[in-house]
């Protein structure tokens, strides 16, 4: 038999073609320049001084250009900064560590099925089947109104849960930062489900007894993705208002939504749905610079709401028997992915370097004029990007988000065991995630990190942070007494 031919997709050579490639294209102006002014240095040393002297002579610089190109110059430098999008750091942020008191482990959360929905074995059974494998661990929590028998989700108890997850999270944000309720500016409050009255906000406001003239935003029913929606709307605040400081709060009250009936699209909330919050401090402020952790780069978003099946997918309502439950559509991944497409298309000529954004142009040519069957290409995200904050809104999500980013199991292992530890926190998860990665030693200074985020309405919204800073591990936070334990093996199944 003839020897078999070599795999060149996988040796060596090839991979330094690739390299070569990628330095080419994203260098090619040096690349061109750097002869160009060797060429002009070696003529000028050529030169004698006397033909220098002459060269300098034949120019006839007189005081009216010299004073009227310096005004030039003076006054398009002055347009450029006055222009130019103010710095938008991230000083630190704190996230909420629920007590051990409020753990759900697997058995206790398959009794309470059980006892509450006696009548409907068909429902505790599908709910096993979700826990098997919604990748969740024994740790993660619920709020105590949950765990009673059955729930009591009064309007006092879904109150109490707010202020412990809200001011616990602001308390650590203050003791982190040494900032003082005094020196915000402005206040942000996302919460999708619970929005009473007076807000989350004016509770904050209320608490820590801040400022009148503050200016405060209450955020609600924006989903999973309203975390980037408030880091959004805090960025445009930041860039009009200057010597600024914002406090941004991420969070979902369970308490309320924890649904009691039988539709198993509305159940499936209740198997990946659990306590979570964070804080994040933002700061224009050109003090803050060498403390901050992050800059902010860029935000897109993506909103697919025009689109019917998008704008139900994931949708708030009764069932037959009035009760009320988030209910999530069977299309609902393929909804994603397409918001998905439509965010990276945008975002990607912002981050990706020149040669995946040439190769891309050249295979889209490609199939409009020769062949519509070849294989688009996928951009390689993981050249603008170190690190990856997929929201942990499921094992589905994770699962389908990697396999279309061509990620490793490394870049989606925040997310994943972020999902195992903490559950589906909605829009704090990501915060969950950087705090994992920090608590890891991995957030080195110039690295990128890529936070992407999934929503009813149907959105997908993208945040960009560069390390400011080389990043020690903490000594306290959500993580604290188990990163040792980090990363686990999470099995497809986990038989109950």
């Amino acid at each position: 038999m003839p020897p078999a031919s070599p795999d060149f997709s996988s040796s060596v050579k090839l991979k330094y073609v690739k390299l070569g490639y990628q330095y080419v294209v994203d260098h090619f102006l040096t690349l061109l320049l750097v002869p160009v002014m060797v060429g002009i240095l070696i003529e000028v040393v050529r030169l004698g001084p006397d033909e220098i002297v002459n060269l300098w002579n034949s120019l006839h610089f007189d005081l009216i250009q010299i004073l009227c190109s310096s005004f030039f110059i003076i006054f398009i430098a002055t347009v450029y900064f006055m222009s130019k999008p103010r710095c938008i750091y991230l000083v630190d942020y704190a996230c909420y560590k629920p007590p051990v008191t409020c753990r759900v482990p697997f058995a206790t959360f398959m009794e309470h099925s059980r006892l509450i929905l006696s009548n409907n074995p068909k429902s505790v059974e599908f709910q096993m089947r979700i826990l098997e494998r919604s990748g969740l661990g024994e740790e993660t929590c619920l709020p105590p109104a949950i765990h009673y028998i059955p729930p009591k989700p009064t309007m006092e108890a879904a109150r109490g849960e707010a202020e412990v997850v809200i001011f616990s999270a602001m308390d650590s944000l203050f003791k982190k930062t040494g900032l003082k309720p005094k020196d915000i500016d402005i206040l942000i409050v996302n919460c999708s489900l619970f929005s009473p009255t007076p807000s989350l906000s004016a509770m904050v406001i209320n608490k820590y007894k801040l400022r009148s003239n503050i200016k405060s935003f209450n955020l609600s029913g924006m989903g999973c993705s309203a975390g980037i929606i408030s880091i959004d709307l805090a960025r445009d605040l930041l860039q009009v208002h200057p010597n600024s400081n914002a406090v941004v709060v991420s969070t979902e009250i369970i308490t309320p939504n924890y649904y009691q009936g039988n539709e198993r699209a509305m159940l499936l909330p209740n198997c990946l749905f659990r306590m979570g919050g964070a804080a994040i401090l933002l700061s224009n402020r050109g003090s803050e610079r060498r403390r901050a952790k992050y800059r902010l780069v860029h935000v897109v978003r993506t909103h697919k709401g025009a689109d019917d099946k998008a704008y139900r997918c994931v949708f708030e309502e009764e069932d037959k028997e009035g009760k009320v439950g988030i209910s999530l559509s069977k299309d609902l991944m393929a909804i994603a992915g397409e918001a998905l497409k439509s965010n990276i298309t945008t975002i990607g000529p912002l981050v990706l370097p020149g040669s995946e954004q040439l190769l891309f142009l050249l295979t889209l040519i490609g199939r409009k004029v020769f062949n519509p069957k070849w294989k688009p290409y996928i951009p390689d995200f993981k050249l603008a990007f170190e690190h990856f904050c997929i929201h942990a809104g499921g094992r589905a999500v994770i699962d389908e988000l990697q396999k279309n980013l061509q990620l490793s199991a490394e870049h989606v292992e925040a997310s994943r065991m972020t999902l195992h530890r903490f559950g589906n926190t909605s829009s704090s998860s990501l915060w969950y995630e950087m705090s994992y990665l920090e608590s890891k030693g991995r957030m080195k200074k110039g690295d990128r990190i890529w936070q992407i985020a999934f929503g009813s309405g149907f959105k997908c919204n993208s945040a960009v942070w560069k390390c400011n800073r080389t990043i020690k591990k903490p000594t306290d936070g959500p993580w604290e007494d188990c990163i040792h334990r980090y990363p686990v093996h999470i099995p497809e199944v986990v038989k109950l």
